[in-house]
C-alpha cells in the first residue's frame, strides 16, 4: 500500500504551496521589521508510523540500542525505557531537505555512543543536493557532516537493500559505504570525515529497474547495495581481514576481500539471475546466508531463493523454505539469532497477496516453519497472534475475504532483525509501520504462538499534503499520503481510523465549510473509485461522490462557507462544480485547468483560483470564473492561497520559485489587486489562527525565509512584523506543502513536513492540552441504525444519534440490546462497554457536544449467529430514543 513518495509536485520545485503574510498598508520600501524569536514546545500530532521502515539495526555491543531509517522521514534511536522511537534528524533544513531521506544507518560495533548515516533522497535531479555521512560520537543527539560527490537514494528503488554502510568490527575507525549511480565502493580511515573511493573494487553495479525511464529514477544503476565483515578474521585494532559486499548485478552479485580490501574477487560458484538483497553472516558457524530477488524491490519481486555459502570451502547450498517454482515474490528480509547462531529467518518481502510471508529455522536453513499456513484454503492458520489496539487504523477498516485478514502481517518487509541480546525480541519494518514482539521463541514450541503489535511510537512518518483545523468539531484535519488522511480528535493519541468510504491511497486537498464545519470536503487518489469525498459530521464518516469524466488524481478542492457549494480542480479534467456534494458536476468556464482552487471564508457564492500567475475569481459559486487584473504574482505554479476566515475579500498568497518571484502577497479586495510583503523574502504556505489577546487581526503562520532565515514564522499584526518559531533544532526538511493555526488556541501552529508527519507547537507557557470540547446531554433524542456490511459470522453497523430537544448535550451516553445475542468486537468515533446482551457507546472528548438538531455518528464491527435482527429500542440517561 505504500506508493513511490516523491516530494510535493516534485517540490516543483523547492517552492511549495501556501503562504502568509501582510497587510496592504506595506508598500515597496517599507523598512524591513525586524525578526523576533519564540521558544516552542514541538511535538507529533499522533499517527504512529504511516511509512516505510526499510531498515532496523541494533548494535552487537550495547543491549537495549537500536536505530530505525526511513526513506524520507530522517532515523530513529529506540528508548527502551519508554518502548518508543527518538527522531535524530530534526535539524536537517529546507536547503538540505534531502538529507531526510536515509539511504543506510549504522551502529559503531567497537563504540556504542557513535552512529552513522548515509543520507540523501534521489539520485536523480528530483534532489538537487549530493548525498553525506553524518556522523555523530552521541548516539544521534548532534551531528558532524562530511558531503559526498555524488547522490545518494534513500527514497530510490532499491532502498531495502542493505545496508549499504558498515563499520569494521576491530578498527572502528574504518567505514565502508556501497554508492549507486556506478560509483562503486568507498572507505573512510579516520571515523567518517574523510572518504575515498577503492578503486579496486571491481564492480559498481548495472542493474536498474527500468532502464528506459527517462526521468532517471527506475532507470538508476542501484549500485553496491551491502557490506558485511567476518569479524572472525581480525583482532582488535587491526582491520578485519574478510569482507563481502552485494552488487547489484544478477550475474555477479557476491564479491569478497580477504586482505582488508586490498583485492576483491567474485565469490565463485555464486547463483545468478538474482539480486542479492541481503547479506548476514554467522561467524561462529561460518556460514554467509543470503536473500535473493530477482528485482531490487522494495515493491516489486516474483521470484526468489535464499542461500548459505559456508565459508571455510566455499559450498553453496540452496535452503529455499519454497521450491523456486512456487515463489511469486522475492526474498529480503533476513537475520540471524546472535544468541543461538543456528536460528536464521528471513521474509517473502514482496508477497502482497494475500499477505507477507516469514520464515524461521532453527537448523541453519536446513528446515523451515513459517509465520502461517494454509489448513485447507482458503482457511488460514497463523502462528502468530496481532494485537493493533495501540495503531487501531492497521486494519484500514478492511473486511477481506479469506485467506486475506486484517490486520495483514505486513507488505513490502525488508527489515527484519532479532535483538542480538535477547532472541525473544525481533522486530520488522513494513510500508506502514514496525511492529515486534517480545516472546519470538514461542514460534518453536509445538502449538504456540507468538504475539505481534506495533512498536512504532514516536515513528512518525508520514507525508503530509494538507491540513485544516475548523472552528469546532475535531481539532485537526489531515490529508497524508499513504494512508490518506485522519481526523485528530486528540492530538496526543493515535486516531482509530483513517478516512474511509473511499480510503483514498493519497488525500492531496481537504477543506470545510466555514460558517458550518461539519461539512467538510477531500480529494485524492484511487486506483480504481471516485476521486472526491463529503463529510457532513466532521469528518467522521465520509461518502463518496461522483467523476467528471477524464479525472485522474485529486487535485484541489473547496467548499463554500455555508456547505452548499463545492468547486473542484482535479488532474485529468478541468474545474468543475456542483451543489449536490458530488452527484453531478458542470464545467467551469474562464479558468483553465490544473488550477488550484480555494474558496472565500465568508461569501458563499466567491471562489478562487490561481494557474501560472494568473488569479482567477468566481462570485457565482464556481460556474464562471475571470481573470483578475493583479499582476506581479509568481509565474510558475508552486503557489498555494487562503482566504482569511470572518473576513470577505482577504486572501493570502504565497510562493514562486528561488529563480522568479517569490514571497508572499495579500489581497483586501478578492483578488482584483495584491501587494507583496517587502519584508519577506520567500514564502511557500500560508495559515491563520486564533488572533492574540491583544490583536483583531487572525495570527498568520508561513514557512517562509524572513530576515535572511528559512523557517516558521508567525505574526499578530497582519505581516508587519514577524516571529520565528521554530529553531535550528526544529526544521524537519521541507516544509513546503501545508500550514494551519488553530482557531481556539493562541498560538498554536499545525506544520505539514515531508516524511516526518504533523507537527504542532505550542507557545512558551502554553499547556500544549487538546482544546478541550465544551462539556453535556439531556433532552429528546432519535437514532437512526444501519448494517452497512454483513458475512458469515460478522457484520458492520453504523449509527447516527440526533439531539432532537432545544438545549446541546455535553456528553452523552446510549445503550440498547441486541436481542439476536450479538457482540460487539470494535467501535470507532465513541467507547464501549457490554453486560451480557445489552451495549453502551458513549462520547468520545471531541463529540461530546451536540447541538440542538445536531447528529454524531459512530460505527461498530460485530459478531452474530443465528439472526442479525436490528435492535428495536435505545435509551440515553434512561430515556427512550425514537427510532428513524
Amino acid at each position: 500500500m505504500r506508493r513511490t513518495r516523491i516530494l510535493t509536485v516534485l517540490l516543483a520545485l523547492a517552492a511549495g504551496l501556501l503562504a502568509g503574510s501582510p497587510p496592504t498598508a506595506l508598500a515597496a520600501g517599507t523598512p524591513e521589521a525586524a525578526v523576533t524569536a519564540d521558544t516552542y514546545t514541538w511535538r507529533n500530532a499522533r499517527v504512529d508510523g504511516g511509512g516505510f521502515v526499510p531498515g532496523i539495526v541494533f548494535s552487537r555491543t550495547e543491549k537495549d540500542l537500536a536505530y530505525a531509517r526511513t526513506d524520507i522521514g530522517g532515523a530513529y534511536r529506540w528508548q527502551e525505557s519508554s518502548h518508543t522511537w527518538t527522531p535524530l534528524l530534526d535539524h536537517v533544513g529546507w536547503d538540505d531537505w534531502g538529507h531526510t531521506g536515509v539511504a543506510s544507518i549504522a551502529s559503531d560495533s567497537v563504540d556504542p555512543d557513535r552512529v552513522y548515516a548515509a543520507v540523501g533522497t534521489y539520485t536523480n535531479d528530483w534532489d538537487p543536493g549530493d548525498g553525506a555521512v553524518l556522523r555523530s560520537a552521541d548516539r544521534g543527539a548532534t551531528w558532524a557532516k562530511t558531503d559526498l560527490p555524488f547522490k545518494l537514494g534513500g527514497n530510490m528503488p532499491g532502498r531495502g537493500m542493505g545496508e549499504r554502510l558498515a563499520v569494521d568490527p576491530h578498527d572502528n575507525d574504518v567505514l565502508y559505504l556501497g554508492a549507486p549511480s556506478g560509483h562503486g565502493l568507498w572507505r573512510s580511515t579516520d571515523a567518517g570525515v574523510t572518504w575515498s573511493e577503492v578503486t579496486a573494487f571491481p564492480n559498481p553495479g548495472n542493474y536498474a529497474q527500468d532502464p528506459s525511464d527517462t526521468s532517471g529514477y527506475a532507470s538508476d544503476n542501484q549500485g553496491v547495495t551491502w557490506v558485511t565483515f567476518d569479524e572472525s578474521t581480525g583482532s582488535a585494532g587491526a582491520a578485519t581481514k574478510t569482507v563481502y559486499v552485494g552488487v547489484a548485478d544478477k550475474e555477479n552479485a557476491v564479491y569478497r576481500s580477504t586482505d582488508a580490501g586490498a583485492t576483491w574477487e567474485r565469490l565463485a560458484g555464486q547463483p545468478t539471475g538474482y539480486l542479492a538483497h541481503k547479506g548476514v553472516l554467522d561467524a561462529e558457524n561460518g556460514h554467509l546466508y543470503l536473500a535473493y530477488s530477482d528485482t531490487g524491490g522494495p515493491y516489486d519481486g516474483g521470484k526468489g531463493r535464499l542461500y548459505r555459502y559456508a565459508t571455510a570451502t566455499g559450498t553453496w547450498t540452496d535452503i529455499s523454505p519454497v521450491a523456486e517454482a512456487d515463489t511469486y515474490f522475492g526474498f529480503s528480509g533476513l537475520t540471524v539469532d546472535r544468541q543461538n547462531p543456528g536460528t536464521v529467518m528471513a521474509t517473502a518481502y514482496s508477497s502482497w497477496w494475500p499477505d507477507t510471508q516469514i520464515y524461521r529455522s532453527t537448523d541453519s536453513g536446513a528446515t523451515w516453519t513459517q509465520a502461517w499456513e494454509y489448513t485447507s484454503y482458503p482457511t488460514r492458520e497463523n502462528r502468530y497472534t496481532m494485537d493493533v489496539s495501540s495503531s487501531p487504523w492497521l486494519t484500514w477498516g478492511a473486511n477481506p475475504a479469506p485467506p486475506e485478514q486484517t490486520p495483514k502481517l505486513g507488505w513490502m518487509t525488508e527489515a527484519l532483525e532479532i535483538d542480538p541480546f535477547d532472541p525473544d525480541r525481533m522486530m520488522y519494518g513494513t510500508g506502514a509501520t514496525i511492529y515486534g514482539t517480545e516472546n519470538l521463541t514461542n514460534w518453536d514450541a509445538e502449538g504456540g504462538t507468538f504475539a505481534i503489535e506495533p512498536m512504532v511510537r514516536g515513528l512518525e512518518e508520514t507525508t503530509v499534503n494538507d491540513l485544516v483545523s475548523p472552528p469546532s468539531g475535531a481539532p485537526l484535519l489531515s490529508a497524508l499520503g499513504d494512508v490518506g488522511g485522519f481526523r485528530h480528535t486528540s492530538l496526543t493519541e493515535v486516531p482509530s481510523m483513517m478516512f474511509t468510504s473511499p480510503n483514498f491511497t493519497s488525500s492531496t486537498s481537504l477543506d470545510f465549510a466555514e460558517a458550518k464545519p461539519d461539512v467538510v470536503v477531500r480529494s485524492g487518489n484511487l486506483d480504481s473509485g471516485p476521486h472526491i469525498a463529503f463529510s457532513t459530521d466532521n469528518g467522521a464518516t465520509w461518502f463518496g461522490g461522483s467523476d467528471p469524466a477524464g479525472v485522474s488524481g485529486g487535485g484541489t478542492v473547496a467548499a463554500g462557507s455555508d456547505g452548499g457549494r463545492f468547486v473542484w480542480s482535479p488532474e485529468g479534467a478541468g474545474v468543475h462544480h456542483t451543489t449536490d456534494f458530488g452527484t453531478s458536476w458542470q464545467a467551469s468556464s474562464g479558468i483553465p485547468a490544473g488550477a488550484v482552487v480555494e474558496s472565500d471564508r465568508v461569501d458563499p457564492k466567491t471562489f478562487y483560483g490561481f494557474k501560472s500567475g494568473k488569479f482567477y475569481v468566481s462570485t457565482d459559486g464556481g460556474a464562471t470564473f475571470t481573470a483578475s487584473a493583479a499582476t506581479g504574482l509568481p509565474a510558475g505554479d508552486s503557489v498555494r492561497f487562503k482566504a482569511l476566515p470572518g473576513r470577505a475579500d482577504d486572501v493570502w498568497l504565497a510562493g514562486g520559485a528561488p529563480d522568479g518571484r517569490y514571497g508572499l502577497w495579500h489581497s483586501t479586495d478578492g483578488g482584483a489587486t495584491f501587494a507583496k510583503l517587502p519584508n519577506v523574502e520567500a514564502a511557500d504556505t500560508i495559515g491563520f489562527g486564533k488572533a492574540a489577546p491583544d490583536a483583531s487581526y487572525q495570527t498568520l503562520f508561513t514557512s517562509a525565509k524572513i530576515g535572511g532565515v528559512r523557517g516558521i514564522f508567525r505574526s499578530t499584526d497582519a505581516g508587519a512584523s514577524w516571529t520565528r518559531v521554530n529553531d535550528d533544532a526544529h526544521q524537519w526538511g521541507w516544509t513546503g506543502a501545508a500550514i494551519t493555526g488553530d482557531p481556539r488556541v493562541y498560538g498554536r501552529v499545525y506544520v505539514a513536513t515531508n516524511g516526518r508527519g504533523i507537527v504542532y507547537g505550542d507557545t512558551a507557557g502554553d499547556g500544549g492540552t487538546d482544546p478541550g470540547p465544551d462539556p453535556g446531554p439531556t433532552g429528546a433524542c432519535e437514532v437512526t441504525y444501519t448494517v452497512t456490511n454483513q458475512w458469515p459470522g460478522g457484520f458492520q453497523a453504523d449509527v447516527r444519534l440526533t439531539n432532537t430537544g432545544t438545549a446541546a448535550w455535553n456528553g452523552w451516553s446510549l445503550d440498547w440490546t441486541f436481542a439476536g445475542g450479538q457482540g460487539v468486537s470494535r467501535m470507532w468515533n465513541a467507547e464501549h462497554t457490554r453486560s451480557g446482551t445489552t451495549v453502551t457507546a458513549s462520547n468520545v472528548g471531541w463529540n461530546a457536544r451536540v447541538g440542538p438538531g445536531a447528529s454524531v455518528a459512530f460505527g461498530f464491527t460485530g459478531e452474530w449467529s443465528g439472526t442479525n435482527a436490528d435492535p428495536t429500542a435505545f435509551r440515553m440517561a434512561g430515556r427512550s430514543c425514537a427510532t428513524g
